[in-house]
């Protein structure tokens, strides 16, 4: 008795131990259309998951299938379109008992419910992740949408791609809120929502402001309503009325086409006169910058596998697939990327001012700035000035300052990137260094450590540190 007793006890101590619980976020998971996010999920105790079947499914489309790993490989046949090419597990994390699943260029659509199913031999687990999509809409537009029958001009204002839906209100010169018609609403899978305000306004000469706002992004855009627009409501009917002769109608047509061109004309006059002065500033503003200019190389042992440092340091490009590099045991812990695609400078700065451009054109996903030198580098980590990253970068056709928290409108695409850094006064500045716009400044910061060149990029087309400045 006592020996089967001994026998039960340890084929359920084997049972117990191939039990596990699969773990993940109870918070939904947030990112912005366009960049690359990771929906955690992990073993619990942190056991090999490197022989189990990893199935991340949307539960919100039937129980489609988003990715497959088994028997040691990806198994995606049967995987969802839209998904295809844009998901990956980390293998190598898969020993640790990570199953996490990185998901690139996130679209709309994406929003939903994930699960995440692990299965060994003898046992089997999930949880649901919660997928919200942020997406930032275009410019606001607006149009005069004709007369009422009282004299009263309709003003409408639209704006599309936003996700989740906006709050569109029109306000008037005080900042008080205005009574508008019902909103036309509609939301597209693919293209989030498009919202379209209208109100009618009776007053001439008066500035009238059409926001829109959605959790930490707003866009705002003015019009002014002229006299002339009411005349020419007010002329529309008297030419009626009084059924004045189609030369009549012709002449005014001329008359006004004549004084467009007049005023096209004197408008371009004004800009070429304000353009002068300008040019002569900006030549300045670069030679001023460019006498801090330093010589940056970029540190290879310090970059994320999937980039190539160029032998003179100069250049990085991203490669499909991971490169092996022989580890540096003087580095520490915390010195190569492993999970952003990043590579910092070799040279540190710690006092004075420095000044670097790069050379962006054709890379249609990067991130230039600098980071502290004890930032984190190893993980998932945020990209924020509180965590020692000073940034701009271009992400899903849009540009931003920081992670995603700070929208930039930019007139130009740049294709050369001016980063100039007053260690003493706490200030990171952004500039286009063709129009040397000023693009966005971190200021009254404080530094204490070391400050290092960063780059980050996920293309083919390279980086590169321009050489000559003088």
């Amino acid at each position: 008795m006592k020996f089967i007793c001994v026998i039960l006890l340890i084929l359920t101590g084997v049972t117990q131990s191939d039990e596990y619980e699969v773990i993940g976020p109870s918070a939904p998971v947030m990112t912005v259309s366009g960049e690359d996010v990771i929906l955690p999920c992990s073993i619990k105790p942190n056991i090999s998951a490197v022989n189990m079947r990893v199935e991340w499914i949307r539960l919100d489309l039937k129980g489609s299938i988003v990715h497959r790993y088994e028997d040691h490989k990806d198994i995606n046949t049967d995987q969802l379109q839209s998904y295809r090419g844009r998901t990956q597990v980390f293998k190598e994390e898969l020993e640790k008992g990570n199953t996490s699943l990185k998901l690139s260029r996130v679209q709309i659509s994406d929003e939903g419910l994930y699960k995440c199913f692990i299965q060994s031999q003898s046992w089997s687990d999930d949880i649901t992740v919660d997928l919200r999509v942020e997406a930032v809409g275009r410019p606001l537009v607006i149009t005069v949408d004709g007369f009422d029958g009282s004299g009263g001009l309709r003003l409408q204002c639209e704006s599309k791609g936003w996700n989740p839906e906006p709050d569109l209100v029109w306000l008037n010169s005080e900042g008080v809120t205005l009574t508008s018609e019902s909103p036309d609403t509609h939301r597209d899978d693919t293209d989030g929502f498009s919202v379209k305000h209208k109100i009618t306004v009776y007053n001439t000469d008066t500035k009238y402001h059409c926001r829109v706002r959605m959790n930490h992004h707003m866009m705002e855009t003015e019009i002014i309503t002229s006299s002339k627009m009411f005349h020419s409501w007010r002329s529309s009917v008297i030419l009626i009325s009084v059924a004045v002769v189609l030369s009549v109608i012709a002449g005014i047509l001329i008359t006004r086409f004549v004084r467009k061109q007049r005023d096209l004309q004197r408008e371009e006059q004004r800009i070429q006169n304000e353009r002068e002065p300008l040019l002569m500033t900006v030549k300045n503003v670069t030679s001023l910058l460019r006498k801090h200019a330093v010589n940056v190389t970029l540190d290879a042992d310090s970059a994320h596998p999937r980039l190539i440092v160029s032998h003179d340091g100069k250049q990085v490009r991203c490669e499909n697939k991971q490169l092996e590099r022989v580890k540096n045991e003087d580095t520490g812990q915390n010195y190569t990327f492993d999970s952003r695609f990043c590579v910092a400078g070799n040279e540190g700065f710690s006092s004075g001012c420095f000044y670097y451009e790069v050379q962006v054109k054709g890379v249609d996903c990067w991130r230039v700035g600098v980071t502290r030198e004890s930032a984190q580098r190893k993980g998932l980590f945020s990209m924020e000035h509180q965590d020692g990253y000073w940034t701009v970068c271009l992400s899903g056709h849009r540009y931003y300052a920081g992670e995603k928290h700070v929208v930039l409108s930019l007139s130009v695409n740049p294709e050369r990137i001016g980063v100039f850094v007053d260690y003493e006064k706490g200030r990171v500045s952004f500039y286009d260094v063709e129009s040397m716009y000023h693009i966005h400044s971190f200021t009254a910061q404080s530094f204490t450590k070391k400050l290092y060149p960063l780059l980050f990029l996920e293309s083919s087309v390279p980086l590169i540190i321009c050489r000559d400045l003088s």
